[in-house]
């Protein structure tokens, strides 16, 4: 299971995700398994690259958060539009994403159990969050050995009731 999303630049996402998708499709095809994360990430990013120094073409003003499982092994890497990619245990991207980042540095352990975790990223985004957060306006997935996993709109209000 491979999960992305992106900080602003939505139809550049899109094209994005679209190449993602055919990547993973044409390595089904030829091993007859899934592509490993890691490797879809590195195509990914060639392909930002490629596109900071082409003629005619603009560079991608997306970052990408990818998140993934082979086999046993997570993986969460930041793919930026130059192309640079980077594995991380914990992110945050986007506006004031700094402050992310340090409350994570803070809160972030690896023998967190998924609720935990679950709210230390609600917390995380409520750091720079402008205005209230509502199960209308906040949206959670869970990407496990299992697959990916959106949470819906009653789960999450549960999550938030608990933090309040």
């Amino acid at each position: 299971a491979v999960v992305s999303t992106q900080s602003t630049g939505g139809p550049d996402f899109r094209i994005l995700v679209r190449k993602a998708r055919k990547i993973a499709q044409q390595y089904y095809l030829q091993y007859d398994e899934e592509i490993p994360v890691s490797q879809l990430v590195q195509r990914i990013a060639y392909v930002m690259q490629e596109y900071t120094h082409s003629g005619g073409v603009r560079p991608f003003g997306v970052s990408l958060l990818v998140a993934g499982f082979d086999e046993e092994t997570p993986y969460l890497v930041q793919c930026d539009p130059s192309g640079a990619y980077f594995a991380w245990k914990a992110t945050a991207m986007g506006k004031n994403h700094i402050n992310g980042k340090t409350f994570l540095e803070k809160r972030y352990n690896a023998e967190l159990e998924l609720e935990d975790a679950v709210h230390t990223a609600i917390l995380t985004l409520k750091e720079g969050f402008e205005g209230q957060m509502t199960e209308d306006n906040v949206e959670i997935g869970v990407c496990t050995t299992t697959g990916f996993r959106k949470l819906n709109r009653t789960e999450i209000k549960d999550y938030l009731a608990a933090l309040n």
